[in-house]
């Protein structure tokens, strides 16, 4: 198995799910989509894409980089992708507030029959679906 970098031409934000993807062989968009369902299901998302960001090197990063230098590298690549974002961020922030917003939307209607839909099932539901994607494409 490849060794884990952070993508340097397949990023949104960081090139961690680039990254992941490339040693995965799987399309980025199912990473991308795995931290924000990480990240409104369980909050956890964000922080372990930070993580991650800064424990995997980037692709032509030196190895031996100390904790310091890779902070301050993170904070300019963050810099970057605040003031240039890639043209696809709108599109999955957008689609991942509609769908929150739904949800909370269908909550307040308090339907009986919605009375089971939580977090919980909702993310336990789209990762047995993404997980599916995945083993079927991997078949492929």
């Amino acid at each position: 198995m490849n060794q884990i970098v952070r993508s340097k031409t397949d990023r949104m934000i960081g090139g961690v799910c680039g990254g992941i993807a490339h040693v995965l062989r799987i399309d980025p968009v199912f990473v991308r989509l795995f931290f924000v369902l990480l990240a409104i299901g369980e909050g956890i998302g964000v922080l372990l894409y930070l993580v991650l960001w800064l424990v995997i090197p980037e692709e032509s990063a030196p190895a031996q980089m100390n904790f310091g230098e890779r902070a301050r590298d993170m904070g300019e690549e963050f810099r970057q992708a605040a003031s240039n974002p890639h043209p696809h961020t709108a599109l999955y922030v957008g689609g991942a507030l509609i769908l929150l917003g739904a949800y909370y939307l269908l909550r307040t209607f308090d339907f009986p029959w919605l009375q089971w839909i939580n977090q919980s099932t909702i993310l336990a539901f789209l990762l047995i679906v993404a997980g599916i994607v995945l083993l079927l494409r991997f078949r492929k």
